[in-house]
């Protein structure tokens, strides 16, 4: 079992910056593949970034160039640097915690881009 809680999400004006946390505890963290997705209302969540237990990235193209996935293991925690923000990351952001078939989801933390 991993237990996963994200945080730093909030109101942020277009162009500016927020930076997301997702503390893991329960399990080895190392081990996990370690993603971001967001649900915007009306619409599916969808994979924003992830990163393997290599720390090899991936991105969805809407957000290359924008935001940056981090993982620091010794602290079982992973991060979503997110720049340049626009109106439409505006969505509730869930850290995802992967290992083969298993997945494990946080409970989610809103992102509101808006002036």
């Amino acid at each position: 079992q991993v237990q996963l809680v994200e945080s730093g999400g909030g109101l942020v004006q277009p162009g500016g910056s927020l930076r997301l946390s997702c503390a893991a505890s329960g399990s080895i963290f190392s081990v996990y593949v370690m993603g971001w997705y967001r649900q915007a209302p009306g619409k599916q969540r969808e994979l924003v970034a992830s990163i393997a237990t290599s720390s090899s990235t991936n991105y969805a193209d809407s957000v290359k160039g924008r935001f940056t996935i981090s993982r620091d293991n010794s602290k079982n925690t992973v991060y979503l640097q997110m720049n340049s923000l626009k109106p439409e990351d505006t969505a509730v952001y869930y850290c995802n915690a992967r290992l083969s078939w298993i997945n494990y989801w946080g409970q989610g933390t809103q992102v509101t881009v808006s002036s």
